[in-house]
C-alpha cells in the first residue's frame, strides 16, 4: 500500500526516486585493468558516439551554450546534451554541471535544462520529462583489478507541475512512467557495458 501511495506522488509530480545502473569488468592484472580504465573514460566522455551503440538506442548530441552543435570528443561544464528517445516523443535536454577526473575515477554529471537552441519565449520551461532538481552521473572508475560503469540518477521527480513543465505537462508524465519507464534500464545497463568494453559501438 505505501509503495502505491508513493508512486500515486511521484505520478502527480510530488515526489522523487532515486536509481542507480551499473556494470563492471575485471581484469587479469592491474596493467590491464589500466589500460581498459583509460579507455573507458575515453568512451564516458565522448558523448556523441553513445548514439551508435547497438540496436535500439537514444541519440545523443551534444551543443555548446549558444545552441550551437558540438563536434568534439570530450564534454565540457557548461555543455548541453539533446536526448532523443526512441519513438514519436519530444527532444529532451540535460546541461552538464560538474565533471570530475582522478587518477582512477572519472565522472560528470547533468541536470535537466531548457532548450539552448530556443531563442524566444519558453525558455522558463525545462525541455525533459524529469524536474530540473534530477541529476544524473555517468561514472568510471577502476578499483584494483576490476572497472566499474555507472548511470546514478537521483530526485527523479516528473515534470509535469507549474511553469517548468509548460505544455510538456502530459507526456512528460507518459514519458517517465511510460515510455522511459520501461526503457531507462535497457539504455542505461547498455551504456554502462559500453563503458566498461562488455558492448562496443556499432562501426
Amino acid at each position: 500500500m505505501e509503495n502505491l501511495k508513493k508512486e500515486k506522488k511521484i505520478v502527480e509530480g510530488k515526489e522523487s526516486k532515486n536509481e542507480t545502473y551499473s556494470s563492471k569488468n575485471q581484469y587479469s592484472d592491474e596493467q590491464k585493468a589500466t589500460e581498459a580504465y583509460q579507455r573507458a573514460a575515453e568512451k564516458l566522455f565522448n558523448v556523441n558516439r553513445w548514439t551508435r551503440l547497438p540496436g535500439i538506442s537514444s541519440t545523443f548530441q551534444l551543443y555548446n551554450r549558444r545552441g550551437e552543435g558540438k563536434d568534439t570528443v570530450k564534454v565540457q561544464v557548461n555543455d548541453y546534451i539533446k536526448i532523443e528517445l526512441p519513438g514519436p516523443f519530444p527532444e529532451n535536454w540535460v546541461v552538464v554541471t560538474d565533471i570530475k577526473e582522478e587518477e582512477n575515477l572519472a565522472e560528470f554529471t547533468v541536470s535537466p535544462s531548457s532548450n539552448p537552441t530556443d531563442k524566444g519565449e519558453g525558455q522558463e520551461e525545462v525541455d525533459h520529462f524529469f524536474i530540473d532538481e534530477a541529476t544524473s552521473t555517468f561514472r568510471v572508475k577502476k578499483v584494483d583489478n576490476t572497472i566499474f560503469g555507472y548511470e546514478v540518477g537521483k530526485n527523479e521527480g516528473i515534470n509535469n507541475q507549474g511553469k517548468e513543465a509548460g505544455e510538456r505537462k502530459l507526456v512528460n508524465t507518459l514519458i517517465a512512467e511510460g515510455g522511459w519507464a520501461g526503457f531507462q534500464k535497457f539504455q542505461w545497463e547498455k551504456l554502462t557495458d559500453y563503458f566498461v568494453h562488455k558492448v562496443e559501438i556499432e562501426k
